[in-house]
């Protein structure tokens, strides 16, 4: 009897059954599913006005999508509303390279060259926004008008404390992100 009991143990033992599975390498109940994607975290948190956190968001969405306009404009984006006024240059100029035909793109850098002083180039940059938007979006013509304003009258605001805005694609739309 002692006999069969310890040789049902060591049959018991042996089986693949109670053997580990060394071939999965999550946690017994992880989620196995695809976590959120970065640049629509980096999205909401850019408009909750938390844009260290929306820029480390995007630098996921990098990961994911790999260097994109899309992504690139993002990037430049939070870096222009963290005052990274060369970074967000650099990654802007980047994201025109990348699709020359990118609305939010060039929008975006306008916004950032206006800032850095850049008045004319601005201007200019704006231009081809909005000539690529075929003047659909009213943003863009009231960026372009400012900038305008003041390359006439440089020493006067002449934009009554209206701020210049970013927009970014989501969807098919071109949604507005206030600069507060």
């Amino acid at each position: 009897m002692l006999r069969l009991i310890v040789l049902t143990a060591l049959l018991a033992a042996c089986s693949p059954v109670l053997a580990p599975d060394r071939s999965n390498a999550f946690a017994p109940g992880s989620s196995r599913g695809d976590g959120v994607d970065g640049l629509v975290v980096g999205h909401r948190l850019m408009a909750s006005g938390e844009y260290d956190l929306a820029l480390r968001a995007f630098y996921r969405g990098a990961a994911e999508h790999g260097a994109t306009a899309d992504v690139l404009s993002a990037i430049g984006s939070a870096n222009l509303k963290l005052g990274r006024l060369n970074q967000a240059e650099h990654v802007l100029r980047r994201a025109v390279e990348a699709d020359q035909t990118s609305v939010p793109s060039w929008n975006n850098l306008g916004v950032v060259l206006f800032e850095r002083g850049k008045t004319g180039e601005a201007a200019r940059v704006f231009e081809t926004a909005y000539a690529l938007d075929n003047g659909r979006s009213d943003l863009i013509r009231d960026n372009l008008k400012l900038a305008r304003a003041r390359m006439a009258q440089p020493e006067s605001a002449g934009d009554g404390g209206q701020p210049f805005r970013l927009i970014r694609r989501g969807a098919g739309d071109y949604l507005l992100l206030t600069q507060s």
